[in-house]
């Protein structure tokens, strides 16, 4: 039987002008306790990354409408995406998201507060009704009752705080053969709850927490058999590791080294800082956003990790440089991480992953030549 809600999204619209559409809202759980312990200072600038993880993430092609606190409202017009889509995306920004905090967490440039401690997490709600869609000013702005049912449900009877909750008027849509398939990973379980005005919502929820399994833990070796989602390069540079560390640092050098970028875009008064963010101007056009995520030393080695963002192939991705001192040398492993799970997509986990390998295969190459030849010409 469905719900009351159900009902009136599905009443005759001939007197308005309202649209079938998904409604898919992100929230970050634990954010307001995050911020009172942490002030604002130090939790805006985290906060506003992880918003920009969960946006760069979207691989379903949603609009954005409004960004709210701690919350990030989507929506898409028209039939809905298929369960096994929903699935992919939400466990594409769930461990996007767990994949910075963990490089975070380690990361010893910041601050004493452990995130760890904070218990940063993902939420998310998905729903399927009508709704108007109203331009104020440069403004997007969403109407109607449907509108009004995802936002309710981000407050629930839930005990937990990573899930995802999808609605009877999403769920409706869907074979339930299907829906089941696309969540042998988890538990999938049933759940209402009233509200003023509204009535009774049900819906179904899947808690998150599986997914931890596939997080990447930067402290371990990265094998594929553990991380599948992975590659690794490896090259012997003919320059000590001082040289070839300040390369993979100077932004203005990208271009000689990176494959098929044009030049780089940067704040020269930012340059070399941890959590910096520059442009790589590609010559097929279309730009790629690089951040510095960290520079940590340990006994053995010194690791280089930047994240890639707006790759639409890859979103999200991460890069980890490894550099361990051989005399006059520099022998360097590059690995690739990428967050995508998508079941039965062919394309990215074949041609796609074939495609970004040879990308940097090309670009170590480079690298490695050019450290060289910068060492040659200090030496002459």
């Amino acid at each position: 039987m469905e719900s009351a809600v159900t009902n009136l999204s599905f009443l005759s619209q001939e007197a308005d002008d309202s649209q079938p559409a998904l409604l898919f809202i992100p929230d970050i759980s634990g954010f307001t306790r995050f911020m009172h312990e942490n002030g604002v200072r130090y939790s805006r600038n985290l906060i506003a990354d992880l918003l920009e993880i969960i946006i760069e993430g979207n691989i379903i092609n949603m609009e954005l409408c409004e960004i709210q606190g701690d919350a990030i409202l989507f929506y898409k017009l028209g039939d809905p995406p298929s369960i096994e889509a929903i699935v992919s995306q939400c466990k594409q920004i769930f461990l996007d998201f767990q994949n910075y905090l963990k490089i975070m967490q380690r990361d010893r440039a910041l601050p004493s507060p452990q995130l760890s401690e904070n218990k940063l997490t993902l939420k998310i709600v998905v729903h399927y009704g009508r709704i108007s869609i109203t331009q104020i000013r440069d403004y997007t702005k969403l109407m109607g009752t449907d509108v009004i049912v995802a936002h309710r449900l981000l407050k629930n009877n839930i005990e937990g705080a990573e899930y995802v909750l999808l609605t009877e008027g999403y769920l409706n849509t869907q074979k339930q053969e299907e829906v089941e398939k696309c969540f042998g990973w988890t538990q999938l379980k049933e759940g209402a709850n009233q509200y003023e005005h509204l009535g009774e919502v049900k819906y179904k929820y899947a808690f998150l927490t599986p997914l931890r399994l596939l997080v990447t833990d930067p402290e371990a070796e990265h094998t594929t058999a553990k991380y599948p989602n992975t590659f690794s390069l490896k090259a012997k540079i003919g320059a000590p590791l001082e040289l070839v560390l300040r390369v993979l640092q100077n932004y203005r050098l990208k271009p000689k080294w990176l494959y098929k970028v044009k030049r780089a875009v940067y704040d020269t008064k930012k340059i070399n800082r941890i959590g910096t963010n520059y442009l790589c101007e590609m010559e097929k056009g279309g730009m790629i956003e690089m951040q510095t995520l960290q520079c940590r030393e340990t006994p053995t080695r010194i690791e280089f990790i930047e994240k890639i963002a707006n790759f639409k192939m890859f979103p999200n991705a991460l890069l980890f440089f490894y550099l361990q001192p051989a005399g006059e040398e520099t022998l360097l492993t590059l690995e690739f991480h990428y967050s995508r799970v998508s079941v039965g997509d062919y394309f990215y986990d074949i041609f796609g992953r074939k495609q970004i390998k040879g990308f940097m295969k090309t670009s170590l190459l480079q690298l490695k030549k050019l450290c060289e030849k910068l060492y040659q010409t200090r030496k002459k």
